[in-house]
């Protein structure tokens, strides 16, 4: 016997307020989560007058308790407030870097997309280049260049991600550039100047900050990479990456909590933040949100 034909209609709208639910409650608890980090990173290291850098022979690899919640490390420090300390110094490092990042990659991918030609070329080349040698080698050679320090790692962080944004937006101007309504601008007499300024610039804004957000953790995970090699931030530095690196004999001993905190203050705002991007996404594209409400 056949079914009615309500039923599958009333079974794909359960799956489809399934699904809004599940997408809201990821939002929320993503948004949760990056307040707490963000509230920890600011408010902490002021209220708590305790030096991170306190060593404490006689409480060395301390397993967490309520004392230390996250144990202490091989001299008996806290790692509870060195991890606070270097996601602060990780997450300012991570965001600078992907705010200088993600201005060049606008500016060249908008000058490549409106301007076109053989600006359009060479750009695209330069991009294409770059884009052949791999980043983390690429990061290397150039904090090699200067001291270990932050503004390298920023720098080197900035010139090797700036490409994947130059592209989306360069493909952002050009399907702007078909549009009706630039069509209509350009028939009417305004400047090359007043187009780009008028509609060009501001259709691009939502993908350039869905790149910048996107970068982030990107930048954040290859700081720690540079800085796990002993190539990023000073080893007296508190960053992920030295707390990682810094914990390598702890691990090989059988001490656990050294590596295992400072990997998860990496993992939770990389998923944090994925959650916000894609949910801005999907506001930003009406097409697949549309989609999604059927």
């Amino acid at each position: 016997m056949a079914e009615p034909l309500w039923r599958p209609q009333g079974r794909a709208r359960r799956t489809t307020r399934t699904t809004r639910t599940t997408r809201t409650l990821r939002v929320r608890a993503s948004a949760a989560v990056m307040a707490v980090i963000v509230l920890a990173v600011l408010v902490v290291p002021p209220l708590v007058q305790l030096d991170q850098q306190a060593v404490d022979l006689a409480a060395k690899l301390q397993p967490p308790s309520w004392a230390h919640p996250f144990g202490t490390d091989d001299v008996g420090r806290d790692l509870l407030l060195r991890c606070v300390y270097g996601l602060r110094v990780s997450l300012l490092v991570g965001l600078v870097a992907a705010l200088v990042a993600t201005v060049i990659g606008t500016a060249v991918g908008a000058a490549a997309g409106a301007l076109g030609g053989w600006t359009d070329r060479v750009a695209m080349r330069v991009v294409d280049t770059l884009s052949s040698i791999p980043h983390l080698l690429l990061g290397i050679f150039i904090v090699a260049v200067f001291r270990p320090g932050v503004w390298p790692v920023v720098a080197s962080v900035a010139v090797t991600h700036w490409l994947s944004t130059a592209r989306i937006v360069r493909a952002e101007v050009l399907s702007l550039r078909g549009r009706p309504y630039v069509d209509a601008a350009v028939s009417g007499g305004a400047s090359r100047w007043r187009v780009a300024v008028r509609h060009l610039v501001p259709g691009i804004l939502p993908q350039a900050g869905l790149a910048a957000v996107l970068m982030i953790p990107h930048a954040m995970w290859h700081e720690s990479a540079l800085s796990f090699l002993g190539l990023g931030l000073p080893a007296h530095q508190a960053s992920l990456g030295n707390l990682v690196q810094s914990a390598r004999g702890s691990l090989l001993a059988g001490d656990w909590w050294p590596t295992l905190f400072p990997g998860l203050l990496l993992i939770v705002p990389t998923l944090a933040i994925a959650g916000l991007a894609g949910a801005w996404r999907e506001r930003q594209n009406p097409r697949r949100r549309s989609e999604l409400t059927l």
